[in-house]
């Protein structure tokens, strides 16, 4: 009795503070994740007033918290919208490997740490954070964007090069063979193949065997659904984010709005609790020692990030501003990145707190750069043209009138909105 007793008070304790943090930063204008992520790390291991009582339960919360950003994610497309993203996108995906992987395994090889621990490093500056992203587009309210299916793109490409990735570092921190990590890269694919077919053929058959007239029969058919596959998913060597997505574009019309309507308090209730849950897991200790080099890697990463989502919008022919808003919001590392640095802690012990460095640096720097990588290019743009006007309001207009429709509508917003928010392009 009295342990459940503590639970209820911290529990109640944490999600109060949430609703008063997420309050403090909607009135100053900032994304509360940041702010999450100092409370966590306050209270967790090694921090003013460890937390015990909860961690359990708030890890579980965190995990279903990463479902449930990606499910809603998810629902926001089609199957088709997905594939064609990823047949048009496949070459920023390269060049998002080439420059964000390249400086965490030179950093690694620098360190000493060997191929294995390059491999893992490799990984964590590489992946951005699906879930820090997907909340950080909701809060800035981006989701109808023309560069948002841009960014869903790479993101994705990344979710699923997770599935080959994850099974070959697996199989090296291990030390196993050549036909053992050949298996578990097949079955990591067979699956994402899999699942990906029955969203193409059978997507409406899924959407009918799901919906219901009754909102409670919906929302525990939906979310029961999407919590299983994503399990399924994650035993298969394939992220259980991945699975989430794919669930979710395999649901349209009717069921996936409903799905949303009913999910959106849900998905900000654990999403909260999941970036509280990473600043648990952190011991303050462990930062100071390697905040120098993971300052220097977050700096050269962020600015290739910058770049990657530059790169990717250009080839979709969005315009200026939201080329600098699809590099500045893929910045943030998140889960992806700990869930590979916990990996590969137990060969090389050094990985664990740089990685959680760099990942607390960059989560928090992540939303910032969301915010005002648009706005201090355009300042800079101006400042380098002796102050003039911009003048590429026509051809923004042009693209926009151009732009296919997409399912949640296309924004063209031409004229900038309050606090440095312009949603268009």
């Amino acid at each position: 009795m009295h342990d459940t007793t503590a639970l209820l008070v911290e529990l109640g304790a944490v999600i109060l503070g949430l609703g008063l943090i997420g309050r403090v930063a909607g009135r100053i204008g900032l994304s509360p994740i940041p702010l999450y992520l100092l409370a966590g790390l306050a209270f967790g291991h090694g921090g003013l007033i460890p937390l015990d009582a909860s961690e359990e339960f708030t890890m579980v919360g965190a995990e279903i918290g990463v479902i449930l950003l990606l499910l809603l994610l998810g629902l926001e497309y089609s199957a088709s919208e997905l594939v064609t993203s990823l047949k048009t996108q496949y070459p920023s995906g390269a060049v998002d490997f080439v420059l964000n992987a390249t400086p965490g395994a030179v950093a690694a090889l620098i360190l000493g740490w060997g191929p294995v621990g390059a491999v893992a490093l490799a990984g964590v500056t590489w992946i951005s954070s699906s879930g820090v992203i997907a909340k950080v587009m909701t809060d800035l309210g981006r989701l109808g964007n023309r560069e948002t299916p841009v960014i869903l793109g790479v993101l994705v490409m990344e979710d699923l090069a997770m599935a080959v990735y994850l099974p070959l570092l697996t199989a090296m921190l291990a030390g196993v063979s050549l036909a053992g990590g050949s298996l578990a890269l097949l079955i990591a694919l067979g699956t994402v193949g899999f699942v990906l077919y029955l969203a193409l053929r059978h997507g409406r058959l899924i959407s009918r065997a799901v919906s219901s007239d009754n909102p409670e029969m919906l929302l525990l058919v939906v979310l029961g659904l999407t919590v299983l596959v994503a399990g399924v998913a994650q035993q298969l060597q394939v992220s259980a984010a991945v699975g989430a997505f794919l669930v979710g574009i395999a649901l349209s019309g009717e069921v996936a709005e409903g799905a949303r309507k009913l999910l959106t308090p849900l998905r900000d209730l654990f999403a909260a609790v999941f970036f509280v849950f990473f600043g648990l897991s952190t011991n303050p200790a462990d930062i100071p020692p390697v905040l120098l080099p993971a300052a220097l890697l977050a700096v050269v990463t962020v600015l290739t990030k910058i770049f990657t989502g530059w790169y990717a919008a250009r080839r979709a022919d969005i315009g200026s501003r939201g080329r600098w808003r699809a590099g500045g919001t893929l910045v943030a590392r998140g889960e992806f990145s700990i869930v590979i640095a916990g990996l590969a802690v137990a060969t090389e012990p050094r990985i664990g707190p740089l990685a959680t460095a760099y990942v607390l640096i960059l989560v928090i720097v992540g939303p910032l750069t969301a915010r005002w990588t648009q706005p201090i290019a355009e300042k800079i743009q101006a400042m380098r043209d002796g102050g003039k006007p911009d003048q590429g309001g026509a051809a923004v207009q042009e693209v926009a009138k151009s732009a296919p429709e997409r399912r949640l509508g296309d924004h063209d917003d031409l004229t900038p909105e309050p606090a440095g928010e312009a949603r268009g392009d």
